[in-house]
């Protein structure tokens, strides 16, 4: 099976808010892209909080711990929504062009809010697992990286862009 072709996802996405094709996106509400963004924060989050404390309890230096944050929270963002869409009947490789579609964009800017929040965070890049500010700014750095990440998610979903890509699969799984 071949990648999913992004025209059909695109008229799927218009056609279940009853909008039709040639009329262009439906505007994206806020409770969507909370949904889209919180979505992306999950796996954002999962591989921040793995990378941040495997780096940390190696005692690693701050830029391999931040890079190994970084790429686990990629990896755990497009593993999600993988997940999803490969239960819906995609095969792994259109399953990975869906991922890659839909996160992209929410990940980078998901990573570059919540990571400037803790590198400008006065002591967080030098706080232990042990130590309360290490959660604290790991804490605010994710809601930073929601508020920043919503509105970005809300203007791409509403062109039919980002996680608009996977709605077309909500119907036959959740995710």
């Amino acid at each position: 099976m071949g990648a999913p072709d992004m025209d059909h996802v695109e008229h799927h996405a218009h056609s279940e808010t009853g909008h039709d094709h040639h009329h262009g996106p439906a505007p994206a509400g806020w409770p969507m892209a909370a949904q889209a963004t919180l979505h992306c924060l999950t796996g954002c989050a999962i591989g921040e909080i793995l990378g941040m404390a495997i780096g940390t309890a190696l005692a690693w230096h701050n830029v391999p711990t931040m890079i190994l944050a970084i790429v686990l929270a990629f990896v755990f963002g497009y593993s999600l929504t993988m997940r999803g869409v490969l239960r819906a009947g995609l095969d792994p490789r259109s399953a990975l062009r869906v991922a890659l579609a839909a996160d992209t964009v929410s990940i980078i800017v998901m990573e570059l809010a919540d990571n400037g929040t803790i590198l400008l965070f006065p002591g967080a890049m030098d706080a232990t697992l042990s130590d309360a500010l290490f959660w604290l700014s790991l804490a605010l750095s994710f809601a930073v990286a929601f508020a920043i990440t919503t509105p970005v998610n809300k203007w791409m979903i509403g062109r039919g862009k980002g996680h608009a890509v996977v709605h077309q699969y909500h119907s036959t799984t959740r995710d």
